[in-house]
């Protein structure tokens, strides 16, 4: 593993020494492992531990602990904000706006509503990959109940102007559900001063452990769901189940630890990010995939005219790099989000996305960027149909 490079952090995180160490007294069997609903020594200790972290996670991102329900991920509570949205409101047969490059947890939740009666516009992105707020307010209809924008993609890093849009929609009635998980921690998000009224994050993608994420639901105004999980009106109603308790506490110090260094590691990323982005450059006819300026400060989606994608990736065994979205990767297809950008399969199928996080370093980039420049060359050279005019 030592000659590795991980440059797939968009995909998952590794998770941090002082999170682990946050997390492993609350697998203790003997003093830990109480119940956080048991009104006793043991289910108090624990119910303190998720209280301090839930306080964790709202100071990150400008929420009160009070807004803050814990998920088993992005997925869930991605499920829960836009499921549980209309079904409060009995809208079956409202309208939802979301985009095409939305994450599958977004979009495959749309299509099921769709098969309930829900109307749904799938708006396209700009050819940079941003979804316009002139694009989501002309797509609005007199019933829209509900609009879904990702923060931040997670194959391009394209910024999405969700803060301007916020409050758009707030003076409409709108509700507004942001999947916020490759900005939480990466990003200053604060929802004292952005009126989005429900946000999903989840732990593993800012160096907590798998299996535990969190809805942002606004209390003023409220923002109402109908609950997805029964059994016993855990999380105010809004999620059932038995809340795991180390897992809570690693999302919570996960929070904690990206608060203190969050401009900085953010300013140390995007200088990686360039240094890669320049390096490739050697190569002619690449293309980015995302805008220039409204990125992600740790996301970079290359794509390599004349290298075969399977090929080109299975020539860097040594560089954990994906080529889109790790929940559609499975597929093998040419990335979605790609293709909705205006790329043939032909080239979307020749990406890389490249992306870095807190123990990434410049010699890793300087090696993956001499490993990925030698395989397209010599890709390239095999080619009968690869010209450089």
């Amino acid at each position: 593993m030592n000659d590795m490079i991980y440059l797939d952090y968009a995909a998952t995180t590794p998770l941090d020494p002082r999170v682990r160490d946050a997390m492993l007294p609350w697998l203790d069997a003997e003093t830990h492992f109480g119940n956080p609903a048991s009104d006793h020594a043991l289910g108090r200790r624990a119910r303190a531990a998720v209280e301090q972290a839930r306080a964790q996670v709202a100071q990150l991102i400008g929420a009160g602990a009070d807004e803050i329900v814990w998920t088993s991920g992005a997925t869930e509570a991605n499920n829960l904000a836009i499921k549980g949205a209309l079904e409060f409101r009995g809208l079956k047969g409202a309208h939802v706006v979301t985009s095409r490059v939305e994450h599958k947890a977004v979009l495959d939740t749309c299509r099921y509503l769709e098969t309930q009666g829900t109307r749904v516009t799938y708006l396209t992105p700009q050819a940079d990959g941003i979804v316009g707020v002139e694009q989501v307010l002309a797509a609005l209809q007199p019933d829209t109940a509900l609009v879904s924008l990702m923060w931040v993609n997670n194959e391009t890093g394209a910024i999405n102007p969700v803060e301007a849009l916020a409050p758009r929609l707030r003076e409409r009635g709108i509700l507004f559900h942001v999947d916020a998980v490759q900005a939480v921690g990466k990003l200053p998000v604060d929802l004292a001063r952005v009126p989005i009224d429900l946000l999903s994050l989840s732990a593993h993608k800012l160096y907590g452990p798998k299996g535990i994420g969190a809805l942002f639901v606004r209390k003023r105004p409220r923002a109402r769901l109908a609950p997805q999980i029964h059994g016993g009106g855990h999380e105010q109603g809004m999620r059932s189940g038995t809340l795991a308790t180390q897992q809570i506490v690693g999302l919570g110090e996960a929070c904690r630890i990206a608060a203190g260094a969050l401009v900085e590691e953010g300013e140390r990323l995007r200088g990686l990010r360039e240094r890669l982005w320049q390096q490739l450059q050697a190569l002619p006819k690449i293309h980015l995939n995302g805008p220039a300026d409204r990125r992600a400060p740790g996301i970079l989606n290359v794509s390599f005219a004349g290298a075969e994608g399977e090929s080109l990736r299975a020539m860097l065994p040594q560089l954990m790099v994906s080529s889109g979205s790790a929940c559609s990767s499975a597929t093998r297809e040419p990335s979605y989000v790609l293709r909705a950008l205006g790329r043939d399969d032909e080239l979307a199928g020749s990406s890389l996305r490249l992306s870095l996080g807190r123990y990434t370093s410049e010699a890793q980039i300087d090696r993956a960027a001499a490993e990925i420049i030698a395989a397209v060359r010599f890709l390239r050279e095999l080619s009968p149909l690869w010209s450089e005019s």
